[in-house]
């Protein structure tokens, strides 16, 4: 399922190709016909994204909610273009994993993907968990592929939906429950309120707090890997109950997802080691399996300890984790 720093990713790119265009929505696979009609016309003002889900707003005063969930993905092609910001980014490395630190957005392949993405018409973006570009020679528009729920399309650029868990068209008012249902997002709010939010549900629950930091109603964005990662950064056994945990380790959590999240937004990747060389954070970055402390590495020595890392079942989600460095 796709976590937050891919949720932001795809609102950043509606908000730098849509927003302030005129859309024309359709339904290819023909069960979001009555939705599209609602919105098809109108011209795309606003685009955010809070945890895993995103809000796509219209000059009629509706908005588009999609929640990608386990198989939904969008595919972008046309003239996709990357922000200043990011093309700052572009052909930079970081040789740490720190706030200061500078960023690389790459590919799987390990290419620069704005560089890709730049090329009208020639490019088609899948944005779900992972982010593939292929550069052909391909029509445009070009035909949908697959099961599309809803395309949309505005003169350059198009968007087609496939696999998402929800896909519902709200009014202001819908709208303003939904987000204030989730928990708090510290790229939308990174305010001590926020954090004290956080902190204070955390710390009155007997909950694991390996299934807190899942629940999307107490923090917005956190899925399996990243929870696993943040949990082992902490030194925290996953069973720990929230409240057993001190004002100090919740704080640091908090912090630290806020940290991890602005390098998945900037890299478009889950990287969570420190302390790489070049070398090593360019292998990470193109690898997975160097990417990570626990993350899918059952029955492999721990990276700090030697001890093998565990894998168990929790709330129907695989849990891993250092028995030792998080005793």
């Amino acid at each position: 399922m796709p976590e937050g720093h891919s949720v932001h990713r795809i609102a950043r790119q509606f908000a730098r190709n849509f927003v302030g265009k005129r859309i024309r929505l359709s339904s290819p696979q023909g069960r979001f016909v009555d939705g599209a009609k609602m919105l098809d016309g109108h011209t795309m003002t606003d685009a955010r994204a809070v945890g895993k889900q995103m809000f796509l707003e219209f000059d009629n005063g509706l908005w588009l909610r999609v929640h990608l969930g386990l198989y939904g993905a969008w595919d972008f092609a046309g003239d996709i273009h990357a922000s200043g910001t990011d093309a700052a980014i572009r052909g930079r490395r970081r040789r740490n994993v720190g706030p200061a630190a500078a960023a690389v957005t790459l590919d799987l392949a390990g290419e620069d993907s704005l560089q890709s993405i730049g090329a009208p018409r020639l490019t088609r973006l899948r944005m779900a968990e992972d982010e593939q570009v292929s550069v052909g020679a391909v029509g445009f528009p070009p035909e949908p592929v697959g099961q599309v729920r809803v395309r949309l399309l505005a003169g350059d650029v198009v968007a087609d939906l496939r696999g998402p868990t929800a896909c519902v068209v709200l009014d202001p008012q819908e709208v303003q429950v939904a987000m204030d249902r989730l928990g708090p997002d510290p790229l939308l709010d990174d305010s001590r309120a926020a954090e004290d939010r956080f902190v204070t549900v955390v710390r009155k629950k007997p909950t694991p707090i390996a299934r807190l930091l899942m629940d999307q109603l107490v923090v917005s964005g956190i899925g399996n890997v990243y929870r696993a990662e943040l949990l082992f950064r902490a030194g925290l056994n996953p069973h720990a109950p929230g409240r057993s945990l001190s004002d100090e380790q919740a704080r640091a959590l908090w912090k630290d997802w806020a940290h991890l999240l602005k390098i998945g937004v900037a890299t478009g990747q889950m990287m969570t080691r420190d302390g790489l060389s070049d070398a090593a954070y360019g292998r990470a970055l193109r690898r997975r399996a160097d990417r990570h402390w626990v993350y899918k590495r059952e029955g492999l020595p721990c990276r700090v300890c030697g001890t093998h890392i565990a894998l168990e079942e929790m709330a129907a989600r695989k849990l891993y984790w250092c028995p030792k460095c998080q005793s």
